[in-house]
């Protein structure tokens, strides 16, 4: 089994073109939109949306930024993954699978399903050509222990194969979210991004720099994140990078749970805005930064940009 060694603090990520990822046109940077909203303006809040949700369409935002220097550093070898029965990295790892041709296996917490009809993340994953694994969840706890991550290589026949870990968040992906930050650096006082496994939050606040600050709102409960974060920036730079900090009051309930209140917020936004609201993280997102506003958390004359990391899938 292969994964990628801690780069150097100084080196970039391998480059997109090796893996044929450029052949893709993903469309970088990503524009940014001013929003019009009245939530927002009454507290003298300018909000805009950094539209990574059009990177590609579908390696969709973070999931390109994190993936495309890894598929660069499997150089076409099986890529395995891990993920729950909503994962979107493991929808997005898949149709990079199908786009460039290669083998993906995708590891999925919970042996139960395996008995069941796949759910429509499922499915797709499947229809892109990735095998799934489903494991027991105390398997799926210990994936990164060397003997049980060796014992699934065995079971799929992929002991060579690249892995990369739950979410994409490693030291490769961080560096590839970097860019997102330099992106928007002196362009905004507050740069807000959806949080799941913290890659994407560990990059965006390096590429800030001194220029602006990071926002991170998980969307699991539980409080770890920050441990995370810190190990995934010393991993990839040998120390901390940026100013971030974490708002964890935003989770409505973990992974995947949702609640009337969240689903009527996003209508609502969609409605006003013509602007599709994908519901695990940027929903999640959108609401938090509409409650800091009411809350005075921004100085007045600041501007907020949201990253939109994804999009609601068909």
């Amino acid at each position: 089994m292969t994964s990628p060694d801690t780069p150097d603090p100084a080196s970039a990520a391998p480059s997109a073109d090796r893996a044929g990822l450029a052949d893709l046109r993903p469309r970088l940077p990503s524009p940014v939109q001013d929003i019009v909203d009245e939530r927002f303006e009454r507290h003298g809040v300018r909000l805009v949306l950094k539209r990574d949700d059009l990177i590609h369409p579908e390696l969709i935002g973070n999931k390109w930024r994190k993936l495309a220097p890894n598929l660069a550093a499997a150089a076409g070898r099986t890529v395995l993954t891990f993920g729950g029965a909503y994962s979107n990295h493991l929808r997005a790892t898949a149709a990079a699978g199908r786009l460039l041709g290669l083998r993906t296996v995708g590891v999925v917490r919970g042996q139960e399903l395996a008995d069941r009809p796949l759910n429509p993340s499922l499915a797709r994953c499947a229809a892109d050509g990735m095998r799934l694994c489903f494991v027991d969840r105390a398997t799926y706890r210990r994936k990164t222990v060397p003997e049980t991550l060796a014992a699934v290589l065995r079971t799929v026949g992929a002991e060579d194969a690249y892995v990369v870990p739950e979410g994409g968040s490693n030291s490769l992906a961080v560096h590839g979210c970097r860019a997102l930050g330099e992106e928007l650096a002196e362009r905004a006082d507050v740069v807000a991004v959806a949080c799941g496994t913290g890659g994407t939050l560990a990059g965006l606040a390096a590429g800030l720099g001194s220029r602006g600050r990071a926002l991170g709102v998980p969307v699991l409960k539980g409080g770890f994140l920050a441990t995370d974060i810190r190990a995934l920036q010393t991993g990839a730079f040998g120390g901390p990078r940026g100013e971030w900090r974490l708002d964890d009051r935003f989770h409505f309930g973990g992974y995947a749970r949702t609640a009337p209140e969240l689903e009527a917020f996003a209508l609502d936004f969609e409605h006003h805005h013509g602007i599709p609201v994908e519901r695990l993280y940027v929903a999640k997102l959108l609401y938090a930064l509409v409650v800091l506003a009411e809350e005075n958390a921004f100085p007045r004359g600041s501007t907020v940009a949201a990253v939109l990391t994804g999009r609601p899938f068909p």
